[in-house]
């Protein structure tokens, strides 16, 4: 064995350049392999199972999957408003333990504006017993002023802090000729959730009716508020409303009365499953991403083969010394597979760092487009699958360069070349 250890290592010096290459073609198959499984795997899991804390989400009627994408993850727009007294019942019916409303349609400087209560702060629970909780010094607003809880991200982001003044933005998308003339202060900055809400500058939803240019149609006409003067709930109108339940059944309910009977609003529920739906629907790119994966390891594996395969004819001579001074032919055989897994196995280990690299990336891009967090170090069966595949292709692929070195011709390759 240390024989055959000693030629591997020999010519793995003595070819240093096409071994690197073919090291690094590895490390990149490896690699991508499992990035691609590890990323795609934990973006389903935080999408579909990750810390909401709603069972469900009550909106206009339409797409249950723009409805969550807008309210729980702050990416889509609203699909339009439902009438206020569709939250007052909502809070009041007994199957419910939370309902909070949402009041959308405002930005600053491409954070969602979030009109709600302060039960958001005071109720919600994000995670069990987890509530978005203000940093030290800061406070939950209180909801006849023009006060703002922003979240960690935002503050982070933009600068602001508890104290900090700014004017929200019309829309959903950042423009700065859409500038309201309201001013908001900052009076707390919510702890890190690792979730979306730390994306969020949470208003009270009087602003959202107040705001300058804003049109309430709860009533089924257009009423724009007066300052100084009460808004009497049937002019108010809420861009969704979320829901907590006391047991499942109640989702089923729900569902029934909501989605199958009514004509007004519609109800997403369970979050997860329409989620689920969405990757469902997409699921062609995670399997293309999975073949281009699979192609480069088969390129790997062919990069391999190629390397050593084309050294064999300028080792003849070294192969036919080696079997006159007594080697038999398997050992020549095992050199040269020991060799081509030598390289996949440490093509393989570089590999980690160009997953590594990958996933990093992925969860920094992923958190700054959704306050989703993705875990670099989360173990994932590809971490060991895809290396231990790597190298199995690795010896498979000695195998052909391994038969050309076996059959070599000992009298034909000792004779003088001079």
């Amino acid at each position: 064995m240390r024989g055959l250890l000693l030629i591997v290592r020999r010519s793995l010096r003595q070819h240093a350049l096409s071994t690197t290459i073919t090291l690094l073609s590895v490390a990149l198959a490896a690699g991508l392999v499992m990035a691609v499984f590890c990323v795609n795997d934990q973006t389903y899991d935080a999408f579909t199972g990750g810390p909401v804390g709603f069972d469900a989400v009550v909106g206009a009627r339409g797409s249950q999957l723009q409805l969550v994408l807008n309210t729980v993850f702050h990416l889509e727009t609203s699909p339009g408003n439902i009438p206020w007294e569709i939250y007052a019942s909502l809070q009041k019916d007994a199957r419910v333990t939370l309902a909070i409303p949402y009041a959308v349609g405002d930005n600053y400087r491409g954070f969602r504006i979030v009109g709600t209560t302060d039960e958001m702060f005071t109720r919600f629970e994000y995670q069990q017993g987890k509530k978005l909780t203000p940093r030290a010094g800061g406070r939950v607003f209180e909801a006849r002023r023009r006060e703002a809880v922003i979240g960690s991200t935002v503050a982070l982001k933009t600068g602001l802090n508890v104290g900090s003044t700014f004017s929200p933005f019309h829309g959903v998308v950042y423009d700065e000729n859409k500038k309201h003339e309201e001013e908001y202060v900052v009076v707390g900055v919510t702890e890190p959730t690792n979730s979306p809400s730390d994306r969020v500058v949470w208003i009270p939803i009087e602003g959202i009716f107040r705001m300058q240019g804003h049109v309430l149609r709860g009533s089924g006409k257009e009423f724009q508020a007066t300052p100084g003067e009460t808004i009497d709930d049937k002019h108010k109108e809420v861009s969704a409303v979320m829901l907590k339940f006391r047991n499942p059944q109640s989702g089923f309910q729900f569902n029934q009365t909501i989605n199958q009977q009514g004509k007004v609003a519609t109800i997403a529920w369970p979050i997860g499953i329409v989620m689920a739906e969405l990757f469902d629907k997409i699921g062609w790119v995670n399997k293309i991403l999975g073949l281009v994966a699979y192609l480069v390891v088969a390129v790997a594996a062919g990069s391999i083969l190629a390397s050593i395969y084309n050294t064999m004819n300028e080792r003849r001579r070294e192969f036919a010394i080696l079997r006159a001074l007594g080697a038999r032919r398997r050992t020549v055989f095992s050199a040269i597979v020991l060799e081509s897994t030598t390289i996949a196995a440490l093509g393989s280990l570089l590999g980690y760092v160009v997953y590594g690299a990958i996933v990093l990336a992925a969860a920094i891009i992923v958190k700054q487009q959704t306050g989703v967090v993705l875990d670099p170090l989360k173990f994932h069966v590809a971490i060991l699958a895809a290396p231990a595949g790597m190298i199995v292709l690795g010896a498979i692929a000695g195998v052909v360069p391994a038969f050309k070195a076996y059959s070599t011709d000992v009298a034909a390759n000792l004779v003088a070349t001079s």
